[in-house]
């Protein structure tokens, strides 16, 4: 089955998560060594909120339980990068009227 893609604009603002995994090794006389855990260390989630009417809303609600929190899809980033994220919690608000704002987390995901 292809990888989907996540394509419905999301809106700016909030800052990501960026951090980076590494192993530590302390010794008794001051020296620290430091070296990346494992090949993919980088580890990012993007807080994003798309706000529009209930019928869009529910088309990327079907989109993120599909995936169901475990599958990954393509997703670009703010910074126009394209990787693997998932989606562990979308959270729909209705707004008013026809209006809702779908707020959620993406988190980067790796191929197996």
């Amino acid at each position: 089955m292809a990888i989907e893609t996540f394509i419905w604009p999301t809106q700016n603002g909030d800052a990501p998560e960026i951090t980076y995994r590494v192993r530590t090794s302390q010794f008794g006389d001051g020296y620290k060594q430091e070296a990346g855990d494992g090949p993919n260390n980088k580890v990012d989630s993007y807080p994003i909120t798309f706000s529009g009417t209930k019928t869009r809303v529910l088309e990327i609600m079907a989109f993120l339980d599909r995936h169901a929190g475990a599958k990954a899809f393509l997703w670009t980033t703010p910074l126009g990068q394209l990787g693997l994220f998932t989606c562990k919690n979308p959270v729909p608000t209705p707004v008013g009227g026809d209006v809702f704002k779908l707020t959620a987390t993406f988190d980067r995901a790796f191929h197996p």
